[in-house]
Parts: structure tokens; sequence; C-alpha cells
């Protein structure tokens, strides 16, 4: 009798250790088979995601997508005692022009000082500082990316380009050319359009010792040719960039007709991968020309300015590019005057 019990109690137990193991195995074999379906099933899922968002991309690719390049913009000096008379206005600047810019799915220019309300006044002859309203108006008028590599935008020190920055990245502008270090200060900005990925670089030749960012101060941009094209070629290498634009503060003031040194820097460039290339600084419209596929506008002039002692310094061009299936398919210059309100006006054939 007590045998059998026995038996009876290891046949039971060793059932339930067998069932035991037979529960465990099946409970871990169930949550890697699901572990397993979940992973590939998210695999799967994201890889229908990027065929549909790159399948997005290359029908917004065949869009026509519109960029607008104008000249320099100073907002101060005669152009600011202007806005006063109108009650402080500063949407009456672009009123002339707004309309035009509108047009376009991106606009850049380059803005000739900081915005800010302090700072310390850097000594130069010329020394530009914009009121900070300039930023909204400037956001209205349609500018979306706005160069600071320019010799007058550390007139007042780092702190003001520093409120610069941010004053325009607080009205969805994005700044190139100029950053709080120097790593921030060669960055490009990358913007996706319509599908097409355009990313954009602003340098500059004309600064004093001091002008340049470094690994912990604000300043510009650094003017290192084989470095420059180095990034190019990278950025096109990695997909990172269909169309690849540098904006030039360089050449000779009130020169209509760019240098050599400008056309070898300009080539050189565009040999590299470089797809627009926009100068500006001479005040006065020098030659475009189409080199390759690519376009090179050596200076468009100035677009808002006070320098009302020549026809040629109120005078400027627009530089409109059109994209498609990300390639440039055409591009047109119109004849920019800046009227006795400092108001540029566009000519449209």
């Amino acid at each position: 009798m007590f045998k059998s019990h026995a038996f009876l109690f290891i046949f039971i137990g060793v059932f339930g250790l067998l069932g035991g193991i037979a529960a465990r195995f099946s409970n871990e074999f169930s949550f890697a088979f699901q572990n397993s379906l979940s992973s590939s099933l998210q695999a799967n899922i994201l890889s229908i995601e990027r065929q549909s968002n790159e399948i997005k991309d290359r029908l917004a690719a065949e869009n026509p997508t519109s960029l607008i390049f104008v000249g320099d913009i100073m907002l101060g000096r005669d152009v600011e005692k202007s806005i006063n008379k109108k009650e402080g206005d500063w949407n009456f600047i672009f009123s002339k022009s707004a309309d035009f810019l509108q047009t376009a799915d991106l606009v850049f220019g380059n803005l000739e000082g900081p915005i800010s309300s302090h700072g310390k006044n850097q000594g130069s002859i010329y020394s530009f500082r914009f009121n900070p309203l300039v930023a909204p108006a400037l956001k209205s008028a349609g500018f979306n990316v706005i160069s600071l590599a320019n010799n007058h935008i550390l007139d007042w020190g780092g702190e003001a380009l520093a409120d610069t920055i941010s004053i325009l990245k607080e009205n969805s502008i994005n700044s190139v050319g100029a950053g709080l270090n120097r790593e921030k200060a060669n960055s490009p900005v990358i913007k996706k359009i319509n599908g097409t990925e355009v990313a954009f670089f602003a340098f500059t030749n004309l600064y004093p010792e001091g002008l340049e960012a470094s690994q912990n101060n604000p300043g510009v941009s650094s003017f290192d040719l084989e470095k420059i094209k180095e990034e190019i070629k990278n950025l096109k290498q990695s997909g990172r960039a269909d169309i690849v634009i540098i904006s030039l503060h360089w050449g000779e003031e009130y020169k209509k007709e760019a240098n050599d040194f400008q056309k070898q820097i300009a080539r050189s460039l565009v040999n590299s991968g470089t797809d627009i290339l926009i100068g500006h600084h001479p005040h006065v419209v020098e030659e475009v020309e189409k080199y390759g596929n690519s376009w090179i506008a050596y200076s468009l002039g100035n677009f808002v300015f006070d320098q009302d002692f020549s026809k040629e310094t109120m005078e400027g061009l627009a530089l409109k590019v059109t994209i498609k299936n990300k390639k440039i398919i055409n591009a047109e210059t119109l004849k920019v005057k800046i009227n006795s309100d400092f108001q540029p006006e566009i000519f449209i054939p």
C-alpha cells in the first residue's frame, strides 16, 4: 500500500515537473516567437514607411521648386529714418517686393550687420546695428535663410552676433556663415524643399584678424577653399544634399565686373559640386553666368541700402532659380530698383 502510494506521488511529481518544464518551454518559445514576429513586423513597417517617404519625395521633386536670391540688406542709418517717418512700420520697407518674394519656396539674402539692442561698437568707420523689429518684417516679406558671413556682422561684437542668430531663429529664419563657435559658424543649413535637399553655405574673405570664429568664440565662417570643396563633395556623395548653394561676400566695391580671383574661386567651387554661387559686397551688379550646369552671380548688388550717391548703388538683381527632379531647369534675373524711401521694387518682364 505504502509502495503504491509512494510510486503514485513520484509519478505525480515527475509529471508535474515535466509539465512545468513543458509550460516554461512553451512560454519561452511563445515569447521568442512573438518577439521574432514583432521584430519582423516592425522591420517591415519601417521598410514600408521608408519606401513611402521615398515615393513622396520623388513625387514632390517632380513639382517645380523656386528659390529667390537677393543682394545686400542694410536696415540702419537713412533706411531706419525712413521707417521712423512711417511710424516705425518695418513692413513698409518690403511692401513693394514682398508679393514677388512670397512666390518662391525659399528666399535668401545677405544681412549687412547685426540685429540687436546690445553689444559694443567696435569702432569701424561704418558700423551697422539694426532694430530687432526688422526680424518680423524679414519673415513677413518671405525670407527663410540669411547669410551673416560679411565684414559688418561683428560691428557690435559677439553679444550682438549672438542676439542676431537668436532673433532670426525666433522668427523662423535660418542664419548661415557665422556662429557662436567655429563648428556652428562653418555648418551648412540644409533645407528639404519639395523632396529636394538643399544645402546653404556662406563665407567671406573680407574680415580683419579676430572676426573668424574660434573653438569657443563667436565669429564668421572660415574661408578655407580646400576644406569647402571637400565638404561640398562629402555632402553630395553622402546624399545629404541634392543642391549646394554657396554665398560669398567678396570682390571689390563699386566694380561692375568680377575680378580674376572671383572667377577662379567660383569656377573651382562649381567644379567641386556647387550648383548655385551667389556673390555680395560690391554694392553694384556684376555679371551672371552659366558655368556647366551651374549658375554664378558674382554680385547681386544692393537690395535694401541707403547708398543714394549713384544710380548703380540704388539698383540690384534678384536671381530666381527653378528646380525640378533635383536639378536646375531654369534661372532668370530680375532688375531691382531702390526708390527714394529705400524700398526695393522688382521689375518683372
